[in-house]
């Protein structure tokens, strides 16, 4: 670790020194003038038309910019970006959790909610997918039921793609690096007349894999992804539009880097395993808007469907010996409509009233082969859920003093949940049908309130938010006792208070934000008695408490600098397993201590040149730690520090970068499980390096 932070200062200072040479040959305009922006930009995630000063939230935006800068391609990418966010390297696309502020969940439903151009993505399996065409990303911490409903008690997460309303012209980027990685994507942005503008965006993705099976000498996990993304917009008159956003990704990838971990060592041992291990999958996305902007009033219907097909094949065992295998077929369809009625902006009074119902259909089969029991098993889930949910927040500017907003919401959400269960069996050539079970329905009616406080003064806000989360219960995918088919709803209670405010003559703007969240009945992930497979419990009590603290600045000409740093205490406070085994006071898994992100960035413009007008330089360190994997806190992962690094050239419409991440190849250990009586662990990716070319026109 030493070494790594060693190398990292050299770094660090050769390029401050290399970039200060060049004296201040830019003026610090833009960046001044993109700070003041970004306290004006529209959240769309908070409904209400509400800009990033003054929404009462802990809230990160991630331009495309700064998406481009550092190469961030998955939502992995911005772990630490986001202080208080984590979202650890799965291995493949399926199953990828997302933690904020503690606040996350392995398997089943997540516990944070992820939204693409209005389209809600209920799957963790959806979570995964390669960035392109996106504008910005919006991370709002903390509980966001009042809005959004059922398994948002983290926050949100909402993906804003381009849209042609806001930019007109072709874009072509390129992209290799080592691995046998390289990237094709394009995009066509255009109006037709003043009534009609369109989108085509299309992105190809491979890589040849970053770990080696030595059983078979080929990496594990290769991959193969290419989708697409279709937007129209129509004026059909001056008072009402309609849009409809269509995409899809088709993605084939092997599976999975996990290498059994070695206690004496404490380091992970070579990946070696005999069985070919794979995850395909399929994902279509559509949102359709309609909008009617009245004289007091704005209305918009959305309509969204999802559809996700995925297909994995795994050596359940991880060695060269042949013990078990499984193969696991899902299918989910999914529709959403909500009603939005809300009044216009800039009124002391503002409104919304809302109506949302959705379905959602799994068709999920498992098949398991253990060679030495001579055993065959399939399972198959006929899962469906549906519900509804009325909500309605009010806000009054200048509440009983100038300048203070008070904003209050709450939400009604109803939902039933279906399973259809059959269990057959293979036993030494024997075939037995040993369940083919409907289950009773599980309904669940919870009321989600939420209050807050904004007050302005000059240029700054402070806000204090009172806000209750809840997670649906539901069935277990894999169970094998009767008491283990169902868990139960989580809850909690998030208590916060937040200042942002520009600083230094606007050339520092600072966010700063405390919270306490109380965590009721949480859902924790726990191996069968088996250990072939996983489910979810309840456990009793749980605190997460801590601080965000974001700055951006632009102290000198050309220079821009953006730090964010997270703290995060969670703990279990009453947990016993059973008679014997108490948990009560460790920390919660898969739940970095802190994160840390910063970034310099120096633009230069060059003169007198046919070649190059600019040159930027980019330069970002991020940090996660410290890490408990098991609920026992026996295992762990001490804090570790990513370090990447930029340079693009520019001339025109034309640029051209070099990149690199990971630079100081800093070893980390990015996933743990425990299984079948062994310890697994997935070690981080490997240094990178590659180049980009990018045109517009």
């Amino acid at each position: 670790m030493k070494k790594s932070y060693y190398i990292i200062f050299v770094f660090f200072t050769g390029f401050l020194s290399n970039v200060l040479a060049q004296g201040p040959v830019n003026s610090a305009d833009s960046a001044l003038k993109k700070l003041i922006e970004l306290s004006e930009i529209v959240i769309k995630a908070s409904k209400d038309n509400v800009t990033y000063k003054s929404i009462p939230a802990s809230v990160s935006v991630i331009s495309s910019d700064k998406l481009s800068e550092n190469e961030i391609r998955t939502l992995s990418d911005i772990s630490a970006m986001a202080p208080n966010f984590y979202m650890p390297e799965y291995g493949s696309k399926l199953t990828s959790p997302v933690y904020i502020r503690g606040i996350g969940s392995r398997i089943n439903s997540p516990s944070v909610g992820l939204y693409v151009d209005y389209v809600p993505y209920f799957e963790k399996a959806a979570f995964n997918f390669d960035f392109f065409d996106v504008k910005r990303i919006e991370v709002l911490r903390g509980p966001q039921g009042t809005l959004f409903g059922r398994n948002t008690m983290g926050g949100i997460i909402n993906v804003v793609t381009t849209s042609p309303m806001d930019f007109n012209g072709t874009i072509l980027n390129l992209s290799a690096g080592n691995y046998g990685t390289y990237s094709v994507n394009a995009g066509h942005y255009d109006k037709l007349g003043n009534k009609f503008a369109y989108s085509l965006s299309m992105n190809y993705l491979h890589n040849d894999g970053f770990y080696t099976n030595i059983y078979t000498g080929n990496e594990v996990d290769k991959l193969n992804s290419y989708g697409a993304r279709l937007r129209t917009i129509y004026e059909v008159t001056k008072k009402i539009t309609v849009e409809n956003i269509a995409g899809f990704e088709v993605s084939k990838q092997g599976g999975y880097p996990y290498a059994i971990y070695n206690d004496s060592l404490k380091a992970a041992e070579r990946i070696n395993y005999n069985q070919y291990s794979l995850y395909d999958r399929d994902l279509f996305s559509d949102a359709l808007l309609v909008k009617y902007s009245g004289n007091n009033f704005d209305l918009t219907a959305t309509t969204c469907f999802q559809y996700l097909a995925d297909l994995q094949g795994i050596d359940q065992d991880f060695t060269a010996d042949s013990l078990y295998y499984i193969n696991q077929e899902q299918k989910q369809n999914m529709i959403s409509q909500e009603l939005l009625l809300k009044s216009k902006e800039n009124r002391r009074y503002k409104w919304l009233f809302g109506a949302y119902a959705f379905y959602q259909a799994f068709d999920n089969e498992v098949d398991v082969d253990a060679y030495k029991s001579h055993l065959n098993y399939v399972k198959t889930y006929d899962h469906k859920i549906d519900g509804y949910a009325f909500f309605h927040q009010s806000g009054i500017n200048d509440f009983i003093i100038k300048n203070l907003t008070v904003t209050a919401g709450v939400r009604i959400d109803a939902e039933k949940d279906y399973l259809n269960y059959t269990y057959d069996r293979t036993l030494n050539g024997r075939y037995a049908m040993l369940a083919d079970t409907i289950y009773p329905a599980l309904r669940s009616l919870e009321i989600i309130p939420r209050f807050a406080l904004n007050y302005r003064l000059s240029a700054s806000s402070l806000y204090a938010v009172v806000a209750r989360g809840y997670k649906t219960g539901g069935f277990n995918s894999t169970f094998e006792r009767p008491e283990d088919l169902t868990f139960d709803p989580e809850f909690s209670w998030n208590y916060e208070v937040g200042i942002k405010t520009p600083l230094l003559n606007n050339k520092l703007y600072a966010d700063l934000a405390f919270y306490y969240i109380d965590w009721k009945n949480q859902q924790i992930y726990q191996t069968v008695p088996s250990g072939r497979g996983s489910m979810l419990k309840n456990a009793g009590h749980s605190v997460s408490q801590g601080g965000e603290l974001s700055l951006k600045s632009a102290p000198l000409n050309g220079y821009e600098f953006a730090m964010s740093y997270g703290y995060t205490h969670a703990r279990f406070v009453s947990y016993k397993v059973n008679a014997s085994l108490d948990h009560n006071g460790n920390m919660l898994p898969y739940v970095p201590r802190n994160t840390l992100s910063a970034q310099v960035s120096k633009s230069i413009k060059v003169n007198n040149s046919q070649i190059i007008d600019n040159i930027r330089f980019n330069i970002l360190y991020r940090g996660n730690g410290e890490i408990f994997w098991d609920e026992e806190n026996s295992e762990r992962q001490d804090y570790y520090g990513l370090l990447d690094a930029k340079v693009s050239f520019m001339r025109k419409a034309v640029q051209f970068d070099v990149w690199a991440r990971n630079i100081t190849n800093t070893e980390y250990a990015s996933f743990y499980f425990e299984a079948l009586g062994n310890k697994y662990v997935q070690t981080g990716r490997p240094a990178q390096i590659g180049m980009n070319l990018s045109i517009k026109f």
